[in-house]
């Protein structure tokens, strides 16, 4: 959706929106930490992002990767910058054809500052001189396809001493077709709100954003706002003087600072403000808090999963559990996939399905990030400790599980880190709810005045000793189904036909029931491919020989991957008898 329809939209429901800025990291660890903090950033509920695009475009490709994963995988609304600086315009028209097939429908269109090294701005000799050129280019060969976003200087631009000739600039972008605007930082509000309203005085009608950075040191600050040449009023500086040296401080008067203008603004009638995040989370965070900003529900959770924004899924309402906790994989293995009938996820049997790409049999983490987790464990005991100190919080991240559990398992968390210990490794689980209202802070999405429901679900590697107590346990329940598959492909299983099974669902007013996540056999053996795999990627951090390697591999060949739904939802803790007496693994010796 173009951001100037998620505008009209929030003005018109007489709200405030926020969006956040973000840069491309120059690592690969950077990028993968990135989105892991732009997933939970999502639940702040910005109605989109942007990612900035460095002097001739030499992070472009780091751009385009963060800004359609953002847009496909984590369902964020995104902005891409694209500047002129050391662009030829064959450059240009890779970016926004890249662009539009990965259906990001959002430019922020501007000149550029000069690489490093370089004092002042030459226009390369395919490209153009100005942002207006590149918007009136993008006009010219897109139409409307695409909303622009342009910059605006409320103090004017660094280069350029006449500020009425500089807003006469800004005009002309937007005469170009510029639809919106995000200014430079400032922190001056009244500066602001007379050059807002300068602005209007000349015909700018189209939205603008006020560019917030919050301070988080006083050192950077100080390094911006001299590169910026921004105006910083004397009681700031006096503020900052006598605690400039303790960062914490810095970064509590920066949240409280952030928040006074950001409420002088409002109660001048700005309703939109665009974050600049430098990457880091909580100051955002309180800012918001402090702002009295939530999203509305819909917005920060209209399904269990976040939607993906890449057209071919923009009907995708029904989702497999298996890969709730590796989002980004399921979304590039399913990506070529050609039909979503009817919205659902549906026909699993499409030629293109199980396809994996890339991501899908990696670990997430380098393999030096990944041996200071997990260390070398030398018996399976080990691993079951592993396994229990992550339920516990105390590990970020297991080869199935890309970041710590999501706060639904709370009132599981004891549960799982026992059932752990004994060797039942779980990769995947939820509680069962009956009927929570959609607005609940922890189990809510969709519409508001609905509710919520869900069957208790366990997903876990067994040994095969144990699987046969484990279903011997499942028959005595006639209410648990079950999928359980070795390496090898050897399906056990309890269920009739392969029909889905709903294991969430929404009950909204005026709305049919909406089931957005299912277990079904033939997507549990695709995926099955991966969660095995992922062990022998687990195996390879050590030596061949190694006892570490042995005892991965070990469980890799061995045992079961099997998952468990209590279709009864009424009952909390049902799901959990099957490991009481006599269902522990054997005695850990491998």
């Amino acid at each position: 959706m173009k951001i100037t329809k998620k505008i009209e939209k929030a003005l018109a429901e007489e709200r405030c929106f926020w969006s956040f800025e973000y840069f491309p990291p120059k690592t690969e660890t950077g990028v993968i930490n990135l989105y892991d903090r732009m997933e939970r950033m999502y639940a702040l509920g910005p109605e989109f992002i942007d990612v900035t695009w460095n002097a001739g475009g030499s992070s472009s490709d780091v751009t385009m990767q963060v800004c359609t994963t953002a847009q496909s995988v984590y369902g964020l609304e995104t902005c891409m910058h694209l500047t002129c600086t050391n662009m030829p315009r064959e450059k240009i028209d890779i970016a926004l054809r890249d662009a539009k097939a990965a259906g990001i429908q959002n430019i922020l269109a501007l000149r550029g500052d000069p690489p490093r090294g370089q004092e002042n701005w030459t226009k390369c000799e395919t490209g153009f001189s100005y942002a207006r050129d590149l918007v009136k280019y993008i006009r010219e060969e897109y139409g409307d396809y695409f909303c622009i976003g342009v910059a605006g200087y409320p103090e004017g631009h660094t280069e350029n001493p006449d500020k009425e000739e500089d807003m006469q600039h800004l005009k002309a972008k937007v005469d170009a077709g510029a639809n919106y605007i995000v200014t430079q930082l400032f922190y001056d509000v009244d500066l602001f709100l007379d050059w807002e309203k300068q602005c209007r005085a000349i015909g700018i009608d189209i939205p603008i954003l006020p560019g917030i950075m919050p301070i988080q040191s006083y050192g950077g600050f100080k390094r911006m706002t001299t590169l910026c040449k921004t105006f910083v009023p004397k009681e700031i500086l006096d503020d900052l003087e006598p605690i400039k040296d303790d960062d914490k401080a810095v970064k509590e008067y920066g949240v409280k600072l952030a928040v006074k203008m950001c409420n002088t603004m409002k109660d001048a009638g700005i309703r939109g403000f665009h974050f600049y995040t430098l990457n880091l989370e909580r100051s955002t965070r309180l800012i918001l808090e402090g702002l009295g900003f939530v999203a509305p529900i819909e917005l920060a959770r209209p399904l269990p999963w976040n939607p993906s924004l890449a057209k071919n899924r923009e009907k995708e309402n029904v989702r497999p559990i298996f890969w709730k906790n590796r989002t980004r994989s399921y979304i590039l293995r399913t990506e070529a996939w050609d039909d979503f009938p009817n919205g659902r996820w549906g026909d699993a049997r499409s030629p293109a399905f199980g396809e994996i790409d890339g991501y899908g049999f990696n670990l997430k983490y380098p393999a030096d990030e990944c041996l200071q987790m997990w260390n070398h464990p030398q018996t399976e005991k080990d691993i079951f400790n592993l396994f229990a100190k992550y339920c516990m919080n105390e590990l970020n991240a297991l080869p199935w599980s890309d970041s710590p559990l999501y706060p639904e398992s709370d009132v599981i968390r004891t549960r799982l880190a026992d059932i752990n210990s004994k060797g039942f490794l779980t990769i995947n689980s939820q509680p069962a709810v009956d009927g929570a209202p959609s607005t609940h802070p922890i189990y809510g999405w969709g519409p508001k005045n609905g509710f919520v429901y869900q069957k208790a679900y366990l997903e876990f590697f067994v040994s095969p000793e144990a699987l046969d107590n484990i279903i011997t346990k499942v028959s005595s329940h006639p209410y648990i189904t079950y999928y359980a598959v070795n390496k090898q492909g050897d399906l056990r299983t309890n269920t009739q036909g392969d029909s889905p099974n709903a294991v969430t669902w929404g009950v909204f007013p005026g709305q049919e029931i909406i089931q957005p996540t299912i277990v079904e056999s033939v997507s549990f053996m695709a995926w099955k491919d991966e969660a095995f795999e992922l062990w022998n990627k687990w195996a390879c951090l050590y030596e061949p020989e190694s006892q570490s390697a042995k005892v991965i591999q070990n469980i890799w060949d061995t045992w079961f991957l099997i998952n468990i739904v209590d279709n009864n939802f009424k009952d909390e803790h049902a799901i959990f008898t099957i490991f009481d007496d006599g269902t522990t693994s054997p005695p850990a010796s491998r």
